[in-house]
């Protein structure tokens, strides 16, 4: 059961849980800095998940950043460190977060390339993932006078594609203005909409996706100790050799 308080004659989530999706430098952890208030994620690229807590608008909020892809690149492209880190994002917030946002910037443009790659890295979720997925649009000061829906308008087809696939539930944040957390209020209110229009419901990925990954990471880890052991047995080899070396050239010195 989900725990609720009284705002007046609206009703808020006690809490939200809320995973950050998106390609780098699309400004996942600008976002989940304006979502908490505070400087908590760091702005340098990161290999793993992040995971970060706090208190906004009456509400405790846990953000998992995961890290992103690149935004040109399918997923088949993609590292696998890097796929296994997007399916475990959604398992750092038991029992499932409450929405994922995707991070899209306003200021570089909007492509077939770019849609097949958001698409390609969320569908590793499984398709529900989707019924649960707001777009966020950050850099929103670059808009200056445009509005939202005109710029969504003038991008084309593949946004409105995108857009569709997520129910056409999007929000625009302008990180330059963390003063004003009406932004945040908002972007939190239409979190609260999503949870409500998936009958109260938070995303929780299937079961099966989720052991296919930890099998995949549980080989990868077996073989990366299995180099190292490799690695360290050569190693050694060559400092046995070294010494044994050495050993002989002092005998030689010494008349042995």
């Amino acid at each position: 059961m989900l725990s609720k308080v009284d705002f007046g004659d609206s009703q808020h989530l006690s809490e939200l849980r809320i995973v950050l999706m998106g390609s780098r430098a699309a400004g996942k952890s600008s976002a989940g800095n304006s979502i908490l208030g505070r400087e908590e994620f760091d702005l340098k690229t990161s290999a793993q998940c992040v995971r970060r807590h706090g208190e906004v608008a009456e509400r405790h909020i846990t953000v998992i950043e995961a890290p992103g892809w690149w935004r040109n690149h399918t997923v088949e492209k993609s590292p696998e460190l890097l796929k296994q880190e997007i399916v475990f994002s959604v398992s750092l917030c038991p029992p499932g977060p409450h929405a994922v946002l995707l991070i899209i910037r306003v200021d570089t443009g909007f492509k077939e390339t770019e849609r097949k790659a958001v698409q390609g890295h969320l569908d590793l979720l499984g398709e529900r993932v989707w019924s649960h997925t707001i777009v966020l649009f950050t850099g929103g000061d670059s808009l200056s006078d445009t509005s939202i829906e005109q710029y969504i308008e003038s991008e084309g087809q593949d946004l409105q594609r995108l857009l569709d696939k997520c129910g056409n539930r999007y929000h625009v944040l302008n990180n330059q203005n963390r003063s004003d957390d009406t932004q945040i209020k908002e972007l939190l209110e239409k979190i609260e909409e999503t949870v409500a229009q998936n009958n109260g419901c938070h995303f929780e990925i299937d079961r099966k996706i989720l052991q296919e990954m930890k099998e995949r990471r549980t080989v990868a880890d077996e073989r990366a100790k299995e180099r190292m052991q490799r690695t360290k047995k050569q190693r050694d080899n060559i400092k046995s050799q070294m010494s044994d070396a050495q050993h002989r050239a002092e005998d030689c010195v010494n008349g042995v």
